[in-house]
């Protein structure tokens, strides 16, 4: 789920980066990107993505430490049905899971058509998403999947918020997995690490002048340093092509415009293609 609206440097970057998280995924916060998806690639089934009512740590906190309970209790009241998530770390997760949310509140839990997602939002995420998964799993019941994994009742799941990146999404999985909990139990949300702290070194990407016409002649233009071998750049006129399921660039005169799969979208002020949002999540999904 994309938390990444407050993280970024601009409306713009939250648009582009939003938008292209909601390619692979349907959860978000961040209406820059659903706003990119309507306006620029014609969006007409609906919505790009979505969200869900969920509470956040003021919400909670201004109830006042004595009355969490209350707090608690009042986005089941105020949500009846369906999903609804709830910061729970306020002041100490492991109570809440285990004596408010447990014992306190598990009746109207278990009554109601929906199901209550925990958000813990502190500490080590490995050791405290296995730790209140045992407690809820102890406290609401749990079956074991046709893969031997532990599944909590579906009237509660938990959402980890907290410090989510690639590496600490392997890390917590890879500890759940060796404590046989099932991946179906929790749901993940990224606010920092989501939109922007992606860069042009993660995959090695960059943009550079492959070829200049001077003169009237083709002139080859490239970088090779022999420090980094990994920086040089391809030369002269590039395509791309698709062979038995394999995507190549061809470059330095081995390019082939009858069967490149490159397409011009825009050009000298002109639209030329108009790819629809259908058409973009499905290229995507290669």
């Amino acid at each position: 789920h994309d938390f990444g609206f407050r993280g970024v440097s601009s409306v713009e970057t939250a648009g582009l980066g939003a938008a292209a998280h909601l390619t692979q995924f349907l959860g978000t916060d961040t209406i820059a990107g659903l706003i990119v998806a309507r306006d620029f690639y014609g969006k007409t089934d609906g919505c790009a993505g979505f969200s869900i009512p969920a509470s956040e740590h003021s919400t909670i906190t201004s109830w006042g430490k004595d009355r969490e309970v209350e707090a608690f209790e009042n986005m089941l009241d105020s949500y009846k049905t369906g999903l609804v998530a709830c910061v729970s770390d306020s002041y100490d997760i492991f109570n809440a899971c285990e004596n408010i949310w447990g014992k306190k509140l598990k009746g109207k839990i278990l009554n109601r058509d929906g199901t209550l997602v925990v958000r813990p939002d502190s500490g080590d995420a490995r050791d405290v998403n296995l730790k209140i998964l045992e407690i809820l799993g102890e406290k609401f019941g749990f079956t074991v999947n046709s893969k031997g994994y532990k599944v909590l009742d579906p009237h509660i799941r938990v959402i980890q918020g907290d410090g989510i990146c690639y590496e600490t999404l392997k890390e917590i999985l890879e500890h759940l997995e060796k404590n046989k909990w099932s991946i179906d139990n929790i749901a993940f949300g990224s606010g920092g690490g989501l939109l922007q702290k992606m860069n042009r070194d993660t995959l090695k990407c960059a943009f550079k002048c492959c070829l200049a016409i001077v003169n009237d002649e083709e002139v080859y233009v490239y970088k090779d340093p022999i420090t980094d071998p990994g920086k040089k750049s391809k030369r002269g006129w590039l395509s791309v092509h698709c062979k038995d399921g394999e995507w190549e660039t061809r470059s330095d005169g081995e390019h082939d415009f009858s069967t490149n799969e490159l397409k011009s979208v825009f050009k000298n002020g002109e639209l030329l293609v108009n790819y629809e949002w259908e058409d973009i999540r499905k290229r995507a999904s290669i």
